[in-house]
């Protein structure tokens, strides 16, 4: 079931947080992967909720089959 005018409820940010440990992450980690999915015209979910790519990439982050690796910046 697909639902356009949910905005931005589902995913919940909460739920999100719990996957990744910083909303700066979470920005970087879902526009890459949103920008991936509207070019390769592809989502790894069975059925998205979301019909817009950024939708999709957080519901891939949010069911773990989106993961990124972020380098340290300490010295």
């Amino acid at each position: 079931m697909k639902r356009e005018n949910d905005g931005m409820r589902y995913p919940s940010v909460d739920a999100l947080l719990e996957k990744v440990d910083s909303k700066y992450k979470l920005a970087i980690m879902a526009a890459r992967r949103a920008h991936i999915i509207d070019e390769e015209n592809y989502t790894s979910l069975d059925d998205p909720i979301c019909v817009k790519p950024i939708g999709e990439a957080l519901e891939e982050i949010l069911e773990g089959k989106t993961t990124m690796t972020f380098k340290s910046l300490k010295k």
